[in-house]
């Protein structure tokens, strides 16, 4: 089985993540979220296999895109929130590493040490 990087070729913290799976000969499928077009499906099973409780936890709570839109709005669903990052990408923080039905967020990368 390959584990999924999900890789912005431009953040330092996703070519890092990539450098180790590398090094450590793992096979790798890189999906570099910000040009494929996820399904609120999509983004509520990665939300499942992170774990995360609530959907910000897998956001970039502190970009500006995220505040231009009122995301820290504690009235959003978190369907809304995952509508969010369908409809902008960027919002979703990087890189996540997903292995099977596990994911995740390798800030710092040895959280991904976990699901190797």
């Amino acid at each position: 089985m390959s584990i999924k990087i999900l890789h912005n070729p431009r953040c330092s913290k996703s070519r890092e993540t990539l450098a180790f799976l590398e090094n450590q000969g793992q096979e790798i499928e890189i999906e570099l979220y910000l040009q494929k077009a996820y399904s609120l499906a999509e983004l509520q099973q990665l939300a499942q296999q992170l774990g995360v409780a609530d959907v910000r936890e897998m956001m970039r709570v502190n970009d500006e895109l995220y505040r231009t839109l009122g995301l820290a709005n504690t009235e959003l669903s978190q369907t809304e929130l995952l509508q969010a990052i369908v409809e902008n990408p960027a919002l979703l923080e990087r890189p996540i590493v997903i292995n099977g039905d596990q994911a995740r967020i390798a800030r710092p990368l040895e959280q991904i040490l976990a699901i190797l």
